[in-house]
């Protein structure tokens, strides 16, 4: 059966996967971003539908002051006698935790009041609070043993890179720890996960970083605490040495086995646009590929690399339709949707929704500025169209309108705003250290702001008129060195003061378009 990758395109790094009573739930990273470890659901593998996040409340997230690109790093999920474990490390907090939940999809949106969420849990599907790990470094991972829980995380030691311990998962209690793989070709050895096939227990790895020489390893042993011997055609997956590949950095894997006994690849991947030295800015984006074994080792996609389109046995029919994730079209009349997120911990006063639209109350920061008055969904398509109607009477100084935002040194903004007593819609461009506005006209007192983009440009329109371009380049990982992929959404500043006037975004578009050929 046919399916096309990326599974969930835009911003979704580090995917992690586990199936329960025939569904399969996936997981990502989040970083700065609020709520936290965005959830999805599927039948097929291929279509997935966003069911909510794992981090809702700030008893389990704290990111006020997380920088750009910190916060929530590469979660672990799995399901054990009736119970989801969600494993992951907030590295701008104290580090790994554990959260639970009997039913992932438990609050499904950012609420009918943004300013609410702590009171719409739902207890059916909420998710605990965490139960703190003391052990250092990143990418934990859970396997269940009968009673027995190892918990196995990338140490930052270069010595001694992937350890692993016994956790009691009531209690975070550890173990002692000790080292169960020193790496292939990389001592920073990241992302570990154990399986268990035919009483065989294997350990998945990433290594080479999350660029271009990202790559998957695996190792097997008879026992899960090891000792682990490596497969001798290691790297399993990799697109390194593949520079014509649309898609590169594939790697940080987790496998699942479907209803029909064969076994799945979810992993991380990039796509680039532009000419050399070629780009991404959608962010790294989870994939799918069909594995198969051989001589007791996997084999991904049968040797071959991962393509956009791709042929394997989906253990479910292909659905219609789009979901959330691929098309907005809102007046916030029932609230934030689950496709919505904050950057950091906001002011939820600020926020409100209702049948005037999504009211935004500017404070005194910029976009440039954490706590900033902003709300965004991922760009999940090179070809796409963002437009907000917004209704705002500005006063001088006061701006509010539609912004791309990749993290706070790099971002454009089409907005309106007043100047010389008169308002007027403009674009504004920040890029490292630069800001420059590009473009203005006259604005009435609603107006219709729109960003189009292809693959290589973004266009900012006011009423249909075009005010300024920007590159897409400038908001590309290898441009801002982040993990994130690009945010669209509305924005209110008072630039320094809070907004006497609240800016009424009536309704948000977000729509993709027919991607042409990229190679």
């Amino acid at each position: 059966m046919q399916y096309e990758n990326p599974v969930l395109p835009g911003f979704h790094p580090d995917p992690t996967i586990c199936r329960a009573d025939g569904t399969f739930y996936l997981a990502t990273s989040s970083f700065e971003y609020v709520p936290g470890v965005p959830l999805y659901r599927s039948e097929n593998l291929a279509d997935w539908e966003p069911i909510g996040h794992a981090l809702t409340r700030e008893s389990q997230l704290a990111v006020h002051d997380a920088g750009a690109s910190a916060g929530i790093y590469a979660p672990t999920l799995r399901h054990h006698d009736g119970t989801f474990y969600l494993v992951t490390t907030n590295v701008s907090g104290d580090g790994h935790f554990v959260v639970t939940a009997d039913d992932p999809a438990g609050v499904r949106a950012s609420g009918a009041s943004a300013g609410s969420e702590d009171d719409r849990r739902e207890s059916s599907g909420e998710w605990s609070d965490p139960t703190w790990v003391d052990a250092p470094g990143i990418d934990p991972d859970l396997f269940f043993e009968g009673d027995t829980c190892y918990f196995t995380y990338h140490s930052g030691d270069p010595e001694n890179p992937i350890r692993q311990a016994e956790l009691d998962v009531e209690t975070g209690e550890l173990g002692d720890a000790h080292t169960i793989w020193t790496g292939f070709r990389d001592p920073y050895v990241e992302a570990p996960h154990i399986y268990e096939r035919d009483g065989t227990y294997y350990l998945i790895l990433a290594e080479g970083g999350t660029h271009a020489g990202h790559m998957v390893v695996a190792a097997r042993a008879d026992d899960p605490t090891g000792p682990y011997e490596g497969c001798p055609d290691n790297p399993v997956l990799t697109h390194w040495g593949r520079p014509r590949e649309d898609i590169r950095a594939t790697g940080h894997a987790d496998f699942v086995q479907d209803g029909n006994g064969e076994w799945w690849l979810v992993c991380l991947g990039i796509r680039q646009v532009g000419p050399w030295p070629r780009f991404h800015h959608l962010g790294r984006e989870t994939f799918l590929a069909p594995v198969s074994w051989e001589d007791g080792w996997p084999v991904v996609n049968g040797g071959d690399p991962i393509t956009a389109e791709m042929d394997g046995p989906l253990p479910g029919e292909r659905r219609t339709g789009e979901t959330a994730l691929e098309r907005t079209d809102t007046t916030f009349a029932d609230g934030l949707g689950v496709e919505w997120q904050f950057r950091r911990h906001p002011d939820r006063e600020r926020y409100e929704t209702g049948p005037e639209g999504l009211r935004l109350h500017g404070g005194p920061e910029t976009l440039d500025e954490p706590g900033a008055t902003f709300v965004g969904r991922r760009q999940t398509a090179f070809d796409c169209r963002a437009e907000a109607t917004l209704a705002f009477d500005p006063g001088a100084g006061e701006e509010a309108g539609l912004a791309v935002v990749a993290d706070d040194r790099h971002q454009y903004q089409v907005g309106v705003t007043r100047r010389d007593g008169r308002r007027e819609a403009l674009v504004r461009l920040r890029i490292g250290d630069a800001t420059e506005v590009v473009g203005r006209a006259p604005a009435g007192a609603t107006t219709d702001l729109t960003v189009t983009a292809d693959a290589e440009t973004y266009r900012f329109l006011a009423d249909g008129e075009e005010l300024g371009s920007a590159a897409t380049r400038y908001v590309a990982t290898e441009v801002t060195a982040g993990f994130t992929g690009v945010v669209l959404g509305p924005y209110a500043t008072g630039r320094g003061t809070t907004c006497e006037t609240a800016a009424a975004v009536e309704r948000f578009v977000y729509e993709s378009r027919a991607s042409p050929d990229r190679r």
